[in-house]
């Protein structure tokens, strides 16, 4: 295994360029300054406020003041803005009316986190400047301003995110994805070698040989575990840390699985590089599957059940569980028995295979 440089690449340099390389990308976390504009219709000082308190805002970057609502959408389909708000005309009007005021906000809804930062950073600053309107006008009709605030607000609501302190992007997305950028690395490296083995008539050797193989390819993928879960989720700040044995029992399964399946895989195509094509192109879709990025409910019938095939589906949920959510050992029994129940039956059909072949080379 250390002598060939590919499977070398896959299993040891593989993990760690990827350990370093795809957290860059969600390093920020959270949006912020995401460029809109404002299309203003009414020129009162109530709209002035509005004005001022957006552009105060962090979640958004007011680039463009405009009369002219055509001007706007011109400028979100340029991509020179993300989105706008709409202050409609006699706005300060219907507000000394009393009249319910509805200011719309279009938001480019190809880019969802940015769509959610235009919406919520409107939404903030317009509810600012709306609490401020209400106080006054529970002042002037003979309330105290303790008495006002109290009034606008008798219950306030403190939204805390208990597993995503920061609600970042990176600590939703990389903490799953890490569990299958150690599959995929561990299966093309596995199915590389056991593709190699056929290739060379090295695949009919004895139980003993193909254990020594299959543990030796453990090696490199329990260490990789170790580093994504021991360091790389601490040195990026993502939540960790929650159940360290869960943690390790998830890994003690999992990686025996994907090792087993990737020799499986090797053995059926007998050729080194077509490995690596066929797995490359399932990341995506083995993504979706997990379960994180799409809810595996919405998923058609058939593929709720094909999914499971996949190790990683097992493990995205107890590392989840494990690792973010501090969940004891029994609530991922199941998945830790699956991945256990996928990695003695392909070990054991790996070993049928290469004494099956031996004995009638024999």
């Amino acid at each position: 295994m250390l002598r060939d440089k590919g499977a070398l690449l896959l299993l040891v340099g593989a993990p760690i360029l990827y350990g370093f390389f795809y957290p860059w990308f969600y390093s920020t976390q959270v949006v912020q300054q995401v460029p809109v504009a404002l299309v203003v219709h009414d020129n009162s000082g109530l709209t002035r406020q509005m004005l001022r308190f957006a552009q105060a805002s962090p979640r958004i970057d007011l680039k463009l003041v405009t009369s002219d609502e055509a001007e706007a959408r011109e400028a979100v389909l340029r991509g020179e803005v993300m989105g706008y708000a709409l202050l409609p005309r006699d706005l300060k009007r219907d507000v000394l009316r009393r009249t319910d005021v509805v200011v719309p906000v279009y938001a480019n809804g190809a880019y969802p986190l940015v769509s959610k930062q235009v919406q919520y950073g409107f939404a903030e600053a317009f509810g600012t400047v709306s609490a401020g309107v209400e106080i006054k006008r529970l002042e002037a009709g003979g309330q105290s301003a303790p008495q006002a605030a109290v009034g606008r607000s008798p219950v306030n609501l403190q939204t805390v995110a208990l597993f995503n302190p920061t609600e970042g992007y990176g600590s939703f997305v990389v903490a799953a994805v890490a569990v299958l950028i150690l599959q995929q690395t561990l299966l093309m490296g596995s199915a590389l070698l056991a593709g190699t083995w056929r290739e060379q008539a090295l695949a009919h050797v004895g139980a003993r040989q193909w254990l020594a193989r299959l543990l030796a390819l453990c090696v490199p993928g329990w260490l990789a575990g170790l580093f994504y879960f021991g360091w790389i989720f601490v040195w990026q700040d993502f939540p960790h840390g929650g159940n360290p044995w869960g943690a390790l029992a998830l890994l003690a399964c999992f990686v025996p699985a994907v090792v087993g399946c990737g020799c499986l895989l090797g053995w059926w195509l007998a050729n080194r590089e077509r490995a690596l094509q066929v797995v490359l192109f399932t990341s995506i879709p083995l993504a979706f599957l997990g379960g994180f990025t799409w809810p595996a409910e919405a998923l058609p019938e058939p593929l709720q059940w094909l999914r499971w095939l996949s190790p990683s589906t097992a493990g995205i949920e107890a590392s989840l569980r494990f690792n973010q959510l501090g969940a004891p050992l029994l609530s991922g029994v199941a998945q830790l028995a699956w991945l256990s129940s996928m990695a003695l039956l392909s070990w054991l059909t790996v070993l049928w295979l290469g004494a099956r072949r031996r004995n009638a080379a024999v």
